[in-house]
């Protein structure tokens, strides 16, 4: 053990593609098992919206790029005597390697905590990771390591293709893919070697269509290895693990088989040397005896953080105690509380998980799968059936299920359902269920054309037959039906009766749900854990407390404009409920988060956060309180339909929620006020929004009511953009005029008669920029006291007349001296942890206690920085084909990140973190688009520019946008808004701020209001 030591956790950085919020779950178990441990923690993150950066996690929190000149600065400054390297995806993995690379680990003396440096370079860099497994005697693809062209070029002359490219020490497969073509072979490797930060790639004859698997090891310094659990693939080889869904434990594969590679996969840890969690992924031939190695991720992964949930078994935190010098079979299983950590968990349910893509936000994005991964989030459900799992998992995810696959495709032609399966998209599944159902294929035409297993093919088969089959006058049919993952909504859809006539008719025959524990041990052992999942077969487990309880919907799956700040949010309403007497329920679907850890409530439930699984568990938990306003868009969206059946929404009511929603309501609620909004109407007609468009004139803002993310959004300049948007419009749509101004933002907290604006964040982008993709400056640099005041003014005056409790968001639009009201969010909102974090008060305890009507004391004025923070958006374009990477009203950042900044002016915004490699400084050669040669000093556009030589390229212009995705493939700031670029005009020549970890700035901001 190593009491009294200093270890230095490094975090992942901003969510993007291929790393979300399974590390921040990974990073906080971490770091509170060494704390437990007697450690000193320093952490190094900088991510502002999650909780493994809140105060309370470390001792120390930095949050800082996560640079090798960062780092440096922290490691001088708080000279640890360890790293933890393991818990922070690939981020942390390559900066603890340029640590090392670039001697400051050892000029520092610090040693790194449980799997070393060498077994990394072992599992990431491609060329190593093959020798390894060739002295191990595994069977790989034939391959070849690469670092130029012409190797690729000789590579081909012998094994022709398809190949695969595989980017060395990449996340989520940037840079890679599959080649059919040799053209298509030469991109894909420019682009590989782009990617990786050692300009090497691996090139292997594909073996797309062999069965996909994973396994989840431990194992200690002592050399015992246990496997946690182990993963299949729907699809086969070919399309990213974090696309496919994925059925734990294994369920199509012999026990010869399963024996073989799980005796493999202890063997390759153990070799390598691996201390801790490893994830392996294998390849297995679709007919015959034999597998190949993929690769070995030795470190937390996503898939670990999937496997802790569905196995109830907390690898990052006993992957931490191992690195700690622990042996397994000393670790208490923290489930059972009886059991060692050597007890390998066994399963008496199926878990599945489905990925949440972000295709609906873009239209014309590719969303074609492949070896880079294009997924944001991830659904899990646990049920008795692969079909009950799959059902609850996809309907997690937001899915259409009408009622067993999307509506469109039951007048979709056969040719546009073959379509999404032979080049796999992410509706691929859903379009062969509706194949079958029309009987325009067979069960083996799908597995020869896919190399789905048989099995799979049979579930969506099983699927139709219960559909077919349902008789609502047999009880025995209808439990089938449950057991099978149908909801009475799918039920009553396909029986053309009620959906309440459905649950009535459940409720006659007593046919209701179950909930179980999940306790690792498939109820071998007694398990005091109280993490639940709910199913329609067995007997409940649960036993409703008599105390007095609150359930708190989380927000569910990473989404584009719906991240990991509500987990943030969620957690700490729990912890706020918790620390005021209450009982906490946690309901939530997200297997990636720190909501879903089961320590962190009273009682978890992972369900699916529609209205009638939701139901379900208040039920079982007889409770009627529930927090809807810290779980996003997803969670308010209950708001209506829980009221409706009689429960209390802490804090607000549907009707709050609807008013500030609807646009009627909403604008006539600012009228009564006497306060300004941007004119604007609902229309629900074409002819009414041609009038309505004549009425107001251009430009104008379309978008629909209820959206996440801006998604809809549209800004109109002309009748001509107007008649191309037309086809596509949903009625009832809103009409605004748009105004490009100054846009500034506030949180607030009320009690429900006095509301508290702790900050004013200015957007430095004009508005019409999504504020989730905006750069934002805290306090504000350019608005003037007068304009704050009036701001703060008009801000009170809303929560004095809202009939809210708790914490809400309003945007502004200000031009000349108007202000106007953009938005009001009666919910907790994305910059929330921000404004806590920079201003040091404890918001969301004081939001949940307004919620639950306690007294509180909220300050009468808004706060007064001696310093500024500034937020960066961070976007994962890269990985989505065709996305332009202008910046608009709909949003397309998948994180941020937080930078902190004397006078506002913050270089490291132009710090990518893990988005570009790029530093600001180097090289300094600026490109200016047509249109834009005003906004700084820009060379101006060239017939043929050259991108390798640039760090920025000024661009707004449609015609520009394959020159915009070309220059970020380059690793080139891509800036399409005036204001930005003339920000990064202003900062470009600015010093850096040495490193302060939180504490340091809060201290600082407390001795200069003392002064």
């Amino acid at each position: 053990m190593l009491d009294n030591k200093k270890v230095m956790v490094i975090g992942s950085g901003p969510i993007v593609i291929g790393q979300a919020a399974e590390f921040d779950y990974s990073g906080t178990q971490a770091c509170q098992t060494l704390r437990e441990a007697g450690c000193e923690v320093i952490l190094m993150n900088s991510n502002p919206a999650t909780i493994m950066t809140d105060p309370s996690t470390a001792d120390q929190v930095y949050i800082e790029a996560m640079t090798l000149e960062k780092a440096t600065e922290i490691i001088e400054r708080e000279r640890p005597t360890h790293l933890l390297a393991t818990v922070g995806g690939q981020t942390a993995l390559n900066l603890s390697l340029t640590l090392d690379e670039a001697g400051i680990l050892e000029q520092y003396g610090v040693s790194l905590l449980g799997t070393s440096l060498e077994t990394i370079r072992d599992g990431e860099d491609r060329e190593r990771f093959k020798q390894r497994m060739i002295e191990l005697h595994q069977p790989l693809p034939d391959s070849q390591t690469i670092e130029t062209i012409e190797e690729l070029e000789n590579f081909m002359e012998d094994h022709g293709v398809p190949l695969v490219i595989r980017p060395a020490f990449t996340l989520g497969g940037t840079g890679g893919g599959i080649a059919t073509t040799k053209e298509e072979a030469r991109t894909l490797a420019m682009n590989g070697l782009q990617a990786s930060p050692i300009s090497q790639c691996l090139v292997e004859v594909s073996i797309a269509g062999y069965k996909e698997v994973e396994y989840e090891v431990m194992r200690d310094a002592y050399d015992t290895t246990i496997i946690v659990c182990n993963m299949e693939n729907i699809d086969p080889v070919g399309v990213h693990t974090g696309d496919s869904v994925v059925f734990a434990p294994i369920q199509s594969i012999s026990d010869r088989m399963n024996q073989l590679l799980r005796t493999e996969a202890r063997r390759i840890v153990s070799a390598l040397g691996v201390i801790g969690g490893c994830n392996i992924q294998f390849a297995i031939h679709p007919t015959e005896h034999r597998y190949f190695v993929i690769e070995v991720n030795p470190r937390v992964s996503r898939s670990s953080a999937l496997a802790s949930k569905a196995t109830g078994y907390p690898i990052a935190k006993l992957a931490t105690r191992l690195a700690l010098g622990e042996r397994l079979d000393d670790c208490i299983n923290p489930v059972t509380k009886e059991t060692m950590a050597s007890f390998e968990p066994a399963l008496d349910y199926i878990t599945a998980k489905v990925p949440c893509f972000p295709f609906d936000l873009f239209s014309g994005c590719d969303r074609a799968l492949g070896t880079q991964m294009k997924a944001t989030g991830e659904s899990m459900a646990m049920g008795k059936t692969l079909e009950e799992a799959l059902q609850k998992a996809w309907r997690g995810a937001g899915v259409e299920q009408a009622p067993l696959y999307p509506s469109w495709m039951r007048e979709a032609t056969s040719e546009q359902l073959w379509k999404e399966i032979t080049t796999p998209t992410d509706l691929r599944l859903l379009a062969m269920l509706a194949l079958l159902d029309r009987q325009a294929t067979t069960q083996d035409e799908l597995a020869a054309q896919t190399s789905i297993q048989p099995l799979f093919l049979e579930l969506f088969a099983r699927l139709l037959t219960i559909r077919d089959s349902l008789d609502l006058t047999k009880p025995v049919s209808i439990q089938q039906a449950k057991r099978h993952g149908f909801t009475d909504q799918q039920i009553a859809d396909l029986t053309g009766v009620a959906a309440e006539d459905v649950h009535e008719l459940r409720i006659a025959h007593d046919i209701t749900p179950a909930f179980q524990m999940i306790d690792t041990c498939a109820a071998e052992f007694v398990s005091t854990t109280p993490y639940y999942y709910g199913s329609w077969s067995g007997r409940t487990e649960v036993l409703p407390s008599n105390q007095q309880k609150v359930a708190v919907i989380g927000a569910g799956p990473i989404r584009i404009g719906q991240g990991i700040e509500f987990d943030y949010c969620s957690v700490h309403a729990v912890r706020a409920l918790q620390r005021a007497g209450y009982e906490t329920i946690m309901i939530n679907n997200n297997p990636e988060t720190v909501s879903t850890d089961f320590e962190v409530a009273d009682r978890l439930y992972v369900e699916p956060l529609t209205i009638e699984d939701v139901v379900h568990v208040l039920e079982a938990e007889q409770c009627q309180d529930v927090l809807v306003q810290f779980g996003g868009q997803t969670a308010i969206s209950l708001a209506a339909d829980l009221e409706a059946r009689g429960y209390q929404l802490l804090g607000t009511t549907s009707d709050t929620i609807d008013a500030m929603e609807d646009r009627h309501r909403f604008y006539d609620f600012l009228d009564q006020l006497d306060i300004k909004h941007i004119p604007g109407e609902e229309v629900m007609t074409v002819d009414a929004l041609k009038k309505t468009v004549m009425a107001l004139g251009y430009p104008l803002i379309v978008r629909p009511s209820y959206v996440i993310g801006g998604k809809g959004m549209h800004i109109l300049n002309d009748d001509a953009m107007l008649e191309a948007l037309l086809p596509s419009l949903t009625f009832p749509v809103l009409l605004d005029a748009y105004i490009a101004g100054q846009e500034l933002e506030v949180d607030c907290i009320s009690d429900g008669t006095t509301s508290y604006v702790p900050i004013i964040m200015e957007q430095i982008e004009a508005a019409g920029v999504h504020s989730g993709d905006s750069t934002m400056v805290l306090p504000p640099k350019s608005a003037s006291a007068q304009l704050q005041d009036e701001i703060e003014r008009i801000s009170k005056k809303i929560g004095q007349h809202l009939l809210y409790r708790g914490a809400f968001n309003i945007q502004f639009v200000v031009t000349g001296q108007q202000i106007y009201v953009l938005e009001i969010n009666p919910r907790a909102s994305r910059t929330l942890p921000i404004v806590a974090k920079v201003t040091g008060q404890p918001l969301l305890e004081w939001a949940v206690k307004a919620a639950i009507g306690q007294k509180i004391e909220l300050p009468s004025e808004r706060i007064e920085l001696s310093f500024h923070a500034v937020k960066t958006p961070v976007f994962s374009t890269l990985k989505l084909t065709h996305v332009d990477p202008k910046t608009g009203p709909i949003m397309r950042s998948t994180g941020e990140t937080l930078q902190w900044t004397e006078n506002g002016h913050a270089k490291e915004r132009f710090v990518f973190d893990e988005t570009t490699k790029r530093h600001m400084t180097k090289p300094a050669h600026t490109i200016a688009g047509h249109g834009t040669e005003a906004w700084g000093q820009a060379t101006p556009l060239g017939d043929f520019p050259v991108f390798d030589e640039c760090v920025a390229f000024f661009s707004f212009i449609p015609e520009e946008k394959g020159l915009r995705e070309q220059a970020l493939a380059k690793g080139v700031h891509v800036i399409t808004e005036q204001h930005l670029a003339e920000y990064y005009e202003t900062v470009r020549d600015c010093a850096s701020i040495p490193v302060k970890p939180l504490s340091e700035w809060m201290i600082k901001q407390k001795e200069w209001m003392k002064g």
